[in-house]
């Protein structure tokens, strides 16, 4: 780790970091708030990733990195833990490294802590664990009063989706409709549209005819996206409805 650290800072911009910590919210209350950013692109820490992502995942090794103040550390630990569960996930003598990814992930959701992190990782991650298993823990991080927890449920169900399978999407899409936070309206929205842009228009438009009157008007503005703009005005225009208690 010695060696991907110093990488890293020779990578480091600080001109990229003060962009970063802006666009990733770090002020006080806000989302992101106290995250330290030391500017590199997520295309970058890929490029550096691809070094180690040919390895066995070590726990010892990587949980520094993704423990770490450092907004960049955990991403890169992120990255190569998603892509060390994709390459499990692929052979049978792998199942046990995915489980070991899956486990670490969910017990450390503490550090992953903004949306880009969620999404770079969780499908990978939870979603691939979660495939042939019950999908019962996705319910308990829906629950939570853990912004990412929540996060980390919507978006690892749109995994399921190269399947055909949108029945858990829809479920935690209803469970989350009453949510506040604006970062969780625009996980359900994307996962909405891609349930219908992937698998199944029909099968969205029923359920936007059912719920599109109570849902966050930017859920709804991100699962129309690909409507016609006839479509799109028609749910936009439905009476609002407020949700139920």
């Amino acid at each position: 780790m010695d060696d991907l650290v110093a990488a890293m800072e020779v990578s480091a911009s600080p001109e990229n970091a003060q962009a970063l910590a802006r666009y990733f919210k770090v002020a006080p209350g806000s989302y992101g708030e106290g995250d330290v950013f030391i500017g590199i692109k997520l295309t970058d820490l890929r490029q550096l990733a691809k070094t180690y992502v040919t390895s066995a995942f070590e726990v010892d090794q990587w949980l520094p990195m993704l423990r770490s103040p450092i907004h960049e550390h955990r991403q890169i630990a992120l990255l190569v833990m998603s892509e060390r569960a994709s390459k499990s996930a692929k052979k049978p003598e792998g199942a046990a490294e995915l489980q070991l990814i899956y486990d670490i992930y969910l017990d450390n959701t503490r550090w992953v802590n903004n949306w880009d992190l969620v999404d770079v990782s969780c499908r990978a991650i939870v979603g691939e664990y979660l495939l042939d298993r019950d999908r019962s823990p996705l319910y308990d991080l829906v629950q939570s009063e853990w912004l990412w927890d929540r996060r980390i449920a919507m978006v690892s169900s749109q995994h399921f989706l190269r399947r055909g399978e949108t029945s858990d999407l829809y479920r935690l899409a209803v469970i989350l409709l009453p949510d506040r936070h604006d970062l969780i309206h625009k996980a359900v929205g994307w996962s909405l549209r891609e349930a219908g842009k992937r698998v199944d228009r029909d099968e969205l438009r029923h359920f936007l005819d059912q719920y599109a009157p109570r849902m966050p008007r930017t859920a709804l503005r991100y699962a129309i996206e690909h409507f016609q703009p006839a479509e799109r005005q028609h749910y936009l225009t439905l009476p609002r409805e407020r949700p139920p208690s």
